[in-house]
């Protein structure tokens, strides 16, 4: 993509708004062009992927508890706390993907997103099932641009200043 006003750039526009890439994707999301599917195929099961490698390193923690006997009311504490924030950060992470989340939310829910990585890692996984992650959001959002971009950018036609005067 060039810089320079009037030159195309890969969306097609004449020195209007430019698509956000999206992480992974770029901004193939915008054409689908240039192995989107497999991108999409790739981080889907990716997703899945590290999500299972995730759990299998949570079952560790929860041997090494047992191992540990430090009895079942810390095993049912820590098990009921990466369940409870995995499903707040699944639920959170969805929502991401289609509206701006806000910074000062996501500020004071960062420890307990960190927790329930798992969570947003299937959120990812069912995102990627039907679209790129975030995709709808950056298109709308891109596309409001090209409208806006199209709606100052369009001519008149002629010349105001010769208008017929009606008397």
């Amino acid at each position: 993509m060039s810089d320079e006003p009037g030159t195309q750039d890969k969306a097609g526009s004449t020195g209007g708004p430019r698509p956000e890439p999206l992480r992974f994707f770029g901004t193939t999301w915008v054409d689908h062009a240039d192995g989107y599917a497999l991108r999409r195929v790739t981080a889907a099961v990716g997703s899945l992927a590290a999500a299972v490698v995730s759990c299998l390193v949570l079952r560790f923690a929860y041997e090494g508890l047992q191992i540990a006997d430090t009895g079942a009311f810390v095993t049912v504490l820590v098990v009921a706390m990466f369940a409870i924030c995995s499903a707040l950060a699944f639920r959170n992470t969805l929502d991401s993907f289609t509206r701006r989340p806000d910074p000062d939310r996501q500020a004071s829910l960062r420890g307990l997103l960190a927790i329930g990585f798992v969570g947003s890692l299937l959120a990812y996984f069912v995102r990627s099932l039907t679209e790129a992650p975030g995709e709808k959001l950056h298109r709308e959002e891109y596309e409001t641009a090209l409208q806006a971009h199209e709606k100052r950018t369009t001519r008149r036609t002629g010349n105001p200043s010769k208008k017929r005067r009606r008397s």
